[in-house]
C-alpha cells in the first residue's frame, strides 16, 4: 500500500514539473489553446476576478464547455472547460505587446481594464471599455483561445504565472 502512494506522488510531481516547463502533454489533445495573460502587478483578488470574467468571455462564446459532473451520490454540478486554461504573467509593456500581436492577427479576445475595478455590471464595464481607444486601453488582462501555433506566437517570450 506505501509503495502505491509514493508511486501516485511521484506521478504528481511529474506531472507539476512538466506543466511548469510548458512541456504540456495535454497539448496533443487539443488543436487550440486557452490561455488567460495577468498583468503581474495585480493583487491576488484582481487577478482571480480577472481570470474569471475574461475567461467566461471564452466560455460564453467557444463552445469549450463540456458535460455536467454527476457525484457517486447522484448529486450534478455545473459543466467546465473541456480544455485546460494556461495563465501567464505579464508587466505593462508586455501585455501591450500581446494586445499588439493578438490584434494583428485579427484574433478575438476577451479584455479586462483597471477602470472595471470601479464598476459594478456589465453595462458599466462596456462603457468604460468604450472610452478609451485601443492602444490606449490600460490593460490588466486578456483571455485568447486560437491554434496552439497563433497562440504560441503571441505569447511568446512570457512565463507561466507562479
Amino acid at each position: 500500500m506505501r509503495a502505491r502512494t509514493t508511486s501516485k506522488f511521484k506521478c504528481h510531481l511529474v506531472t507539476i514539473s512538466l506543466i511548469r516547463n510548458q512541456k504540456l502533454l495535454l497539448d496533443m489533445e487539443f488543436d487550440t489553446k486557452i490561455v488567460v495573460i495577468l498583468r503581474d502587478d495585480l493583487a491576488l483578488w484582481q487577478k482571480l476576478n480577472v481570470t474569471a470574467f475574461t475567461i467566461s468571455g471564452i466560455a460564453g462564446t467557444e463552445q469549450i464547455v463540456g458535460e455536467n459532473y454527476v457525484d457517486a451520490s447522484g448529486n450534478v454540478y455545473l459543466p467546465m472547460s473541456r480544455q485546460p486554461i494556461l495563465i501567464f504573467g505579464a508587466n505593462r509593456q508586455k501585455m501591450r505587446e500581446v494586445y499588439g500581436r493578438a490584434m494583428k492577427r485579427g484574433m478575438k479576445f476577451s479584455i479586462y481594464t483597471e477602470e472595471l475595478f470601479k464598476t459594478y455590471n456589465d453595462e458599466d464595464n462596456r462603457a468604460e471599455v468604450a472610452k478609451v481607444r485601443g492602444e490606449d486601453l490600460n490593460l490588466v488582462g486578456m483571455a485568447i483561445r486560437n491554434t496552439k501555433r497563433q497562440i504560441d506566437t503571441v505569447v511568446k517570450g512570457l512565463t507561466l504565472h507562479p
